[in-house]
């Protein structure tokens, strides 16, 4: 095609228009003066090789899909919250996941809605990477106006084209990394509500307020290139909350940078599940979550990218037994809300169940 679609279209399809579009123009100028982009692609601040170098390839493939997959995916429904979302009070300080990387934050009346993927299926085509039974419950008529959509990388598990579509009258902005906003350009979202990042930019969505892109250690590509666009991790500082926002990623020294430079946080946001040893550079392993937050300087972390898609082959529960599990030689606060609960902000006694505990 050689244009984007019509601005204001509310256009659904299931065909090549979803892969969205390679940066161009004067945004391909920007990344190109980007430090981050060498060699014709974005880097990460060490070598990440995406699978680990002393497997070949064919092993690896061999590995994924012909090792044995125990419990990848849950044998019945998991148990979903149906919050009113709408009925929140603007003066309630909450955050919701809706499973995966997925969720929704209100502070200070302002709204923001990450990475979101309300459909059946994470992939290019309906049968990859379907949701489990049951976590797929939300949409955008749930919701209230978002202020901010934020996407930390282009990858099909953080940006949904169908999603983004039905969210396309309820968003009034939208903050991502670097040739991310291509896509949407692409999609027919209005180019001025977009705002692109590189690592260590930011912007002030509100007096008081600072959304600050920072770094992460994975890649990107919604095709056959990778590493076009720039994945990026977020702080989002407000006058009363400072959250970590970890998007995908591995271990590495960005972590303690992160801590130094805009920690303590109150929450961190940090992804746990779908790791393997096999791609140990670009996922966080569970034995890793607990040495980042102590990096960030959390008090407290919230483990997500998991409990909606199996895109490993570990048990579809194994990130929250291991985070539960990690949990006890740790000082840090571990929060596991079910898909849909009201996480309130404000409230340090909150308790949540061990919910996974109950599914086969």
């Amino acid at each position: 095609m050689k244009s984007g679609l019509k601005y204001g279209s509310n256009m659904r399809t299931s065909g090549i228009v979803r892969f969205g579009q390679l940066p161009k123009g004067e945004r391909l100028k920007r990344i190109l003066q980007s430090e981050n982009y060498r060699d014709g692609e974005f880097k990460n601040l060490s070598e990440t090789p995406v699978m680990v170098p002393d497997k070949s390839r064919l092993g690896i493939m061999s590995d994924f899909l012909f090792s044995k997959k125990v419990r990848n995916k849950p044998e019945s429904m998991i148990p979903v919250v149906n919050s009113d979302i709408k009925s929140i009070g603007k003066d309630e300080d909450v955050l919701i996941w809706f499973g995966h990387s997925s969720y929704f934050i209100r502070i200070n009346g302002t709204t923001f809605l990450t990475d979101p993927v309300f459909s059946d299926y994470a992939s290019p085509v309906s049968f990859v990477n379907r949701a489990f039974k049951g976590t797929n419950c939300y949409s955008a008529n749930d919701f209230p106006d978002i202020d901010y959509l934020i996407i930390t990388h282009d990858h099909w598990d953080h940006l949904d084209y169908n999603t983004v579509i039905d969210f396309k009258s309820k968003v009034k902005n939208i903050i991502c990394g670097l040739g991310v906003g291509q896509h949407f350009e692409y999609w027919g979202f209005n180019p001025s509500t977009i705002t692109e990042l590189d690592w260590y930019q930011s912007i002030e969505p509100e007096r008081g307020w600072k959304l600050i892109a920072t770094p992460a250690r994975h890649f990107s590509g919604r095709g056959v290139k990778r590493n076009q666009t720039l994945w990026v991790s977020f702080v989002l500082q407000s006058p009363d909350f400072n959250l970590f926002l970890s998007g995908d990623g591995g271990f590495d020294t960005h972590f303690e940078a992160i801590g130094e430079k805009y920690g303590p946080f109150d929450l961190a946001i940090l992804e746990q599940g779908q790791y393997n040893n096999n791609w140990k550079l670009i996922h966080l392993m569970p034995e890793k979550a607990f040495a980042a937050a102590e990096a960030l300087k959390a008090k407290k972390i919230l483990p997500v990218h998991n409990s909606k898609f199996a895109l490993s082959t570990h048990p579809w529960d194994e990130p929250l037994k291991m985070i539960t599990q990690n949990h006890k030689d740790s000082e840090i606060g571990v929060i596991t809300p079910q898909i849909g609960e009201i996480v309130f902000l404000n409230n340090d006694s909150q308790e949540f169940k061990h919910w996974w505990k109950q599914i086969p």
